[in-house]
């Protein structure tokens, strides 16, 4: 077998060190140096091939920022849509970054073609992306879950998870259509973020999870990856955004995970007083409408139920308030008015006339509302009746600095709790109330 100066190249590549992986890029001539990169199989790190087990349905990589997600990606849908006819989705935080990243972006799927010498058509009108042998490849949002209802693909390309704003829909509708030729499957390629959806996929036996961290990509320059590990190696920020590792809470986080599972306890068996708080959805596109049973018992607060719901309209999201109202008997409701007080009152009182409702307005931003709450969990005064997975992780990525680094775009979980636990505690600056006799 003849075998090319470029392919020896590769194969050799493969396996020196970084130090002489470089050298030998640093001789490389322009020319060599693109039939070298064409070989992305011979020289890409373990971390960007595919698995070679046969029983895997998801494949998650999930790695360091510059690490060759996108090429890998990119590579591996060219190489199975050369395979056969297949149709494929591409499925990103939103349509502009399937187009911008996966398909015209510097390592997407056009670029990948050209390198192949093959000319790929695509159809920004249409959102898709051709092969000369009839594949065909759609792009879809993970904002928009509906989507994916309806069509059907042998392979799904998802790109950056933890940014879906409807993850855990979207990603069951598209598990839903994965359902054409003998093995169909999926790639993740993320850098790691906390959520609930991403830690569920690392412990399905159906998962193959590989990784690696930016300092890996020989095509990146030396001097950039020297400021960034010089900048942020060993902080939280460099062990997630360089190392690719999943960070289980926030640096710093007002609600770390050891808190939260010490917190765990049987419900009592019965309470002085039931509320609900409400962070409401000003529309069915926007965030999630937070919703969380608590109660008090004995001078103690307990979580009883995460009731939240996504993607709902105003209407939806009341009534959904209020049958958990009436399910565990609350006295109130207690919801947040800085977004249309008079709007949230109303679809309050429409979906349940008897409800009681009690509006207050935030003065202070959510991690500084959470603060007196969090003290209640660390001496023992409050208290969660269960797990709540994705509740907890929006409270573990709430920061004691003020930021959020949590799933999602905002905390609505975590602030529906806040507000009925500190109008259980009848809390003001983290200290209880004194009322005069």
């Amino acid at each position: 077998m003849i075998i090319d100066v470029p392919q020896q190249w590769a194969m050799r590549l493969a396996r020196q060190d970084e130090a002489a992986q470089r050298e030998w890029l640093e001789r490389c001539l322009p020319e060599d140096l693109l039939k070298l990169d064409a070989m992305f199989e011979t020289w890409a790190a373990e971390g960007q091939k595919e698995p070679g087990s046969e029983g895997w349905r998801v494949w998650l990589m999930m790695a360091g920022r510059g690490f060759g997600k996108t090429r890998a990606g990119a590579e591996w849908v060219h190489r199975l849509a050369m395979s056969g006819k297949r149709r494929i989705a591409l499925v990103a935080a939103s349509i502009d970054e399937a187009r911008s990243v996966m398909v015209e972006g510097r390592s997407g799927l056009l670029s990948v073609g050209k390198r192949h010498s093959r000319k790929l058509i695509w159809e920004p009108s249409l959102g898709r992306v051709r092969w000369p042998n009839g594949s065909e490849a759609m792009l879809y949002s993970g904002d928009h879950p509906d989507g994916l209802r309806g069509p059907e693909f042998d392979f799904a390309w998802c790109d950056e998870l933890a940014k879906w704003g409807k993850a855990d829909a979207a990603w069951s509708n598209l598990q839903m259509a994965l359902r054409l030729g003998t093995r169909p499957r999926a790639l993740v390629t993320t850098t790691p973020r906390t959520m609930p959806l991403l830690e569920t996929l690392r412990g399905d036996p159906w998962t193959v999870v590989t990784g690696g961290a930016t300092g890996e990509n020989v095509s990146l320059p030396p001097r950039f990856v020297e400021v960034m590990m010089a900048t942020y190696g060993g902080t939280r920020i460099g062990r997630q955004e360089l190392d690719g590792e999943l960070m289980a809470e926030a640096e710093g986080s007002l609600f770390p995970r050891a808190l939260l599972d010490k917190a765990r306890v049987e419900v009592p068996a019965a309470f002085d007083r039931i509320v609900v708080g409400v962070d409401p959805s000003a529309s069915a596109t926007g965030d999630a409408c937070g919703i969380v049973v608590a109660g008090r018992s004995d001078g103690k607060l307990y979580v009883l139920a995460d009731a939240t719901v996504s993607g709902a309209s105003p209407e939806r999201w009341a009534r959904a308030v209020a049958a958990a109202a009436q399910e565990y008997g609350a006295s109130h409701v207690v919801a947040e008015a800085n977004q249309g007080g008079a709007m949230v009152a109303s679809v309050l009182k429409a979906a349940d006339s008897g409800l009681r409702v009690r509006l207050v307005h935030a003065s202070r931003g959510k991690v500084a509302r959470a603060e007196p709450v969090a003290i209640r969990f660390e001496v023992g005064r409050s208290f969660l009746c269960g797990v709540f997975p994705a509740l907890e992780a929006e409270l573990s990525g709430l920061s004691a600095g003020g930021g959020y680094d949590g799933p999602g775009r905002s905390p609505d979980r975590a602030d529906a709790m806040v507000w009925a636990l500190t109008e259980l505690g009848e809390m003001r600056n983290g200290l209880p109330r004194v009322r005069a006799l």
